[in-house]
């Protein structure tokens, strides 16, 4: 056991010339077939780095930009959709008025109509009540004058009384 931990701690000359040397032609040959690929690899791999850093960059700032636009757009949609409540709230509100104008307006023509209905009916009674009356001062002045058809002063004081009672019930 102590040989072999001598050989570990103290290697030979032998054994380090020849490590150098591989070490050396491993280094050579990495550097001129390898290094060169490695190093390009490298660089593409930073590159892409940067192109997908830079591709994340600007899918930000587009993404902010969509989000402002896409703001933008539903402030123009929330006031376009006011406006047209407000539009169609109006339109209601004037269809409403129109309406009850039609109403009223109607309503006054159907009273109207009502009211002169009511007054041809007033004016015919009238004249109804009227022959009536007249045709029963005829028949009371009829049977007045069989009675005193002898009294001929007494017939025309009767007739001037009628006259003048049947004029002032005219008016």
């Amino acid at each position: 056991m102590l040989l072999a931990s001598n050989s570990l701690t103290s290697p030979a000359i032998g054994t380090l010339f020849w490590a150098v040397v591989i070490f050396t032609l491993f280094f050579l040959i990495l550097a001129k077939f390898a290094w060169k690929p490695i190093l390009s690899a490298i660089k593409q791999r930073e590159e892409m780095i940067k192109g997908s850093l830079a591709s994340a960059e600007n899918a930000r700032k587009e993404m902010l930009k969509l989000q402002s636009d896409n703001e933008l757009i539903l402030k123009k949609a929330r006031e376009e959709r006011e406006s047209i409540l407000k539009e169609a709230r109006d339109v209601r509100d004037k269809l409403i008025a129109e309406a009850k104008g039609k109403a009223t307006e109607e309503a006054e023509k159907l009273i109207e109509k009502a009211r002169t209905g009511i007054e041809r009916e007033k004016v015919k009674a009238l004249s109804e009540i009227r022959e009536q009356v007249a045709g029963l001062a005829i028949d009371i002045a009829t049977k007045l004058l069989g009675k005193k058809l002898e009294q001929t002063g007494e017939q025309e004081k009767l007739i001037d009384n009628y006259l003048k009672d049947i004029n002032l019930n005219k008016n």
